[in-house]
């Protein structure tokens, strides 16, 4: 065996490792779903996210072992991907197998010589590979003129080892409510493609699924729950493509989904999600750094696709970090300052800490996900005038000059969003009402998650194309049950609330909930909707009572759809469509 083989067979079988340690705790979240051990959904959530650079590192540290600096010859790392694409035609996670390689090249050669012929720029898998999957992906039902038996026999033989509230009422409800999605629609005549495998989430075990009429595809999701005596129920049944776009959206946590063929699952689901990206639908079950590959690959062909400069993107001008974007790109990009503004005190990991915490905790729907890239390469001709003074002013010690192009030593690429501060400029009375409740709600399903923003000024926070608030400004993000929240001491004096400084001492962790009114509420627009919405922020009261709901280990319930599509708030309504 050469050494080229050898150490190509070193990174497969590291990568073997790898996934095999991902699909153990992804294969757990059954059991932690139907004992309620939500600390334990938690912490495997976090696991599994760090097994990949674990064994990245251990698959290093074995090739530095065997090749000395042999591997830092080019001809020989040539040799040695050679090697490695022999072995993929028929391995079932080929492409994933692909990023592992690339991941462990990246460490070793300090993410430089990034070329083509050393490692898997593009993928160099076939677009349809024709893999034997050994498991089913999906099971096709037909109602056969019985569509809530169907439904019945459906809930009944799903894997959940718990018992049923009601299955039969819930076959019954989702029924009828399919009946109100689709009133011109024979529904005798379609066809259900079941996943094989639950999507679990959170405090949910998601059925996912498909409906085939006609020639039409319609998402099928039934999030099932359990109440507190431990018994299932279904709690909505989604069948618009954009409420599965919020489902599988960039600000919620990974599913927990099964998937020794990831690829294929990923090609399942794209029917149902055709607005989704390679890169988001990887993301969406779990293969985060697969998806951080797709979504270089996705920049490289809208690069490649026109010739606009990069420039800096629209806004409030950030405090830590410089925002820039591509005209028409859906995202954006986003380097630490080398200095912050004196009013901000972090420092550059702490930054990096942030940004990690929000990678691992629950994101809830309402904070964007990040991929970190280092040494990422910019053409100088595809830089804006204004972009390229900005960042030799604010990022130089973040830059390197490679003639033509430069290289950002680091930063974040992230779904772009309208920030809330210029939708509010443009809001009507209507989007006013609805952007306000979306923003409080944003808060206090953070706050439930155990994360407090910090800073909660408008322009920290973007409006999806969905109308959903997400926050993605994460410097001054810290736990809840971190912060002392105080209620405003009484002035001692009439002088006192007129004097520059407070009359009362501030420590570090102190927030006063009061101080809130004053800089969400300067637009005289906005008073009366946040005092009949969300009137609560404003006091200590509602913030400490959260917090003790913690502390006392209670994990909220978070919806991944809206209240009104809840079985248990329409049941007396007729559903519409």
């Amino acid at each position: 065996m050469t050494s080229e083989l050898l150490i190509a067979q070193t990174i497969l079988q590291g990568f073997d490792a790898q996934y095999g340690r991902f699909l153990e705790v992804t294969a757990g979240a059954q059991q932690r779903f139907e004992r309620a051990d939500w600390a334990a959904v938690q912490h495997a959530m976090k696991q599994r996210i760090h097994l990949y650079d674990h064994h990245v590192g251990l698959v290093v540290s074995q090739l530095q072992c065997i090749t000395g600096a042999q591997f830092y010859d080019a001809d020989f790392s040539r040799r040695v991907k050679a090697c490695f694409t022999t072995l993929l035609p028929d391995y079932p996670r080929g492409e994933i197998a692909e990023s592992f390689f690339n991941s462990v090249y990246c460490r070793i050669f300090k993410h430089r010589e990034l070329t083509a012929d050393r490692l898997f720029i593009f993928s160099d898998q076939p677009q349809d590979s024709g893999k034997q999957l050994y498991r089913p992906l999906a099971r096709v039902l037909a109602p056969g003129g019985d569509l809530t038996g169907m439904l019945h026999k459906l809930l009944i033989e799903l894997p959940l080892r718990l018992p049923w509230q009601d299955s039969l009422r819930d076959a019954r409800t989702i029924a009828d409510a399919l009946a109100s999605a689709f009133p011109d629609a024979r529904l005798d005549e379609a066809r259900f493609e079941i996943a094989s495998e639950l999507f679990y989430r959170n405090k949910a075990a998601w059925l996912v699924g498909k409906i085939r009429w006609r020639q039409q595809v319609y998402p099928f999701l039934l999030p099932i729950l359990q109440s507190s005596q431990g018994a299932l129920f279904v709690d909505a049944c989604l069948t618009e493509h954009n409420d599965a776009s919020i489902i599988f959206g960039f600000a919620r946590s990974y599913f927990m989904v099964y998937a020794p063929h990831p690829g294929a699952l990923v090609e399942w689901l794209r029917e149902i999600l055709p607005a989704k990206t390679t890169a988001e639908l990887y993301s969406a079950i779990g293969c985060q750094k697969h998806a951080k590959t797709e979504c270089y690959r996705e920049h490289l062909r809208f690069m490649a696709s026109g010739n606009q400069p990069f420039i800096i993107a629209p806004g409030v001008k950030g405090m830590v970090m410089l925002v820039f974007t591509l005209p028409g790109s859906d995202r954006v990009f986003k380097v630490i300052k080398d200095r912050f503004a004196p009013q901000k005190q972090v420092t550059e990991q702490r930054v990096r800490d942030c940004y990690q915490l929000v990678k691992e905790h629950d994101r809830v729907g309402r904070m964007a996900d990040t991929q970190e890239f280092e040494h990422f390469v910019l053409p100088k001709n595809r830089i804006s005038d204004e972009l390229m003074a900005e960042l030799q002013r604010e990022a130089a010690g973040k830059i390197e000059d490679l003639g033509d192009s430069i290289a950002l030593r680091h930063l974040y690429i992230e779904r772009r969003m309208t920030p809330l501060n210029l939708y509010l400029e443009q809001a009507t009375a209507q989007q006013l009402h609805d952007v306000i409740e979306e923003y409080g709600n944003a808060i206090k399903q953070l706050a439930a998650a155990n994360i407090f923003p910090g800073d909660m000024l408008f322009k920290n926070f973007g409006v999806t194309r969905h109308g959903r608030v997400v926050f993605y400004d994460y410097d001054e993000i810290c736990y809840m049950t971190e912060v002392n929240f105080r209620q405003l001491p009484a002035p001692r004096y009439p002088e006192d609330e007129l004097a520059s400084e407070p009359w009362y001492s501030v420590a570090e962790n102190d927030v006063f909930p009061e101080e809130f009114r004053h800089f969400l509420c300067s637009d005289a627009r906005l008073r009366p909707l946040f005092d009949t919405l969300h009137g609560d922020l404003f006091t200590a009261d509602y913030w400490r009572g959260l917090q003790q709901r913690i502390l006392a280990g209670h994990v909220e319930d978070v919806y991944a759809y809206r209240r009104k599509q809840r079985f248990c708030h329409r049941a007396a309504q007729p559903l519409s469509a």
